[in-house]
């Protein structure tokens, strides 16, 4: 009986002492934005039109491929951001024609992903004080595991999409 309380006794002081140990869950840090992982130099991939009338009505062809075409090759597009990740500026490079303005000022519509499965915007403006909205371009893939971004421009009429342009970049060394 006594080396059965004994033993309780060094239990309940082992469970008591444990109860004191503290569990380091390390420091805090904020979280990745989508800002963090877009800025920098883009270089193009692939570009793709796509015809939304024909797509939808199945009229072929209703997609093409717009890469080696116009010089696309040299397109760049380079999206800058301060020291805090806060979006600056933004210009386009390369002997290309011209589907967005070139320069400009670029904000997203949302630093981090959804979980409503709303679509992510850069908005496109003239001013560095992102009053005057240019454009606008859909994030359609955002970097991870690879280093793949894809946009798309979409011409619209009377908010019914009828043209795509999807920019597929690689970011460059």
């Amino acid at each position: 009986m006594k080396k059965t309380g004994v033993y309780l006794i060094i239990f309940i002081l082992t469970l008591q002492l444990a109860g004191c140990y503290k569990t380091e869950d390390g420091e805090y840090i904020e979280p990745i934005t989508i800002y963090e992982k877009i800025n920098g130099k883009w270089n193009l991939s692939s570009l793709k039109y796509i015809d939304a009338f024909a797509k939808s009505n199945n009229i072929e062809p209703s997609e093409e491929n717009l890469s080696n075409w116009f010089n696309y090759k040299d397109f760049q597009l380079t999206l800058n951001v301060d020291k805090n990740n806060v979006p600056i500026d933004y210009s386009v490079t390369g002997d290309v024609p011209e589907l967005f303005p070139s320069n400009g000022y670029w904000q997203l519509s949302s630093a981090f992903q959804t979980t409503n499965s709303q679509p992510i915007f850069i908005n496109l403006y003239s001013d560095s004080n992102k009053t005057n909205q240019i454009g606008t371009l859909r994030l359609i893939s955002i970097p991870g595991a690879n280093n793949t971004l894809e946009i798309a421009l979409e011409r619209k009429s009377n908010d019914v999409p009828l043209t795509s342009y999807v920019f597929k970049l690689f970011l460059a060394n």
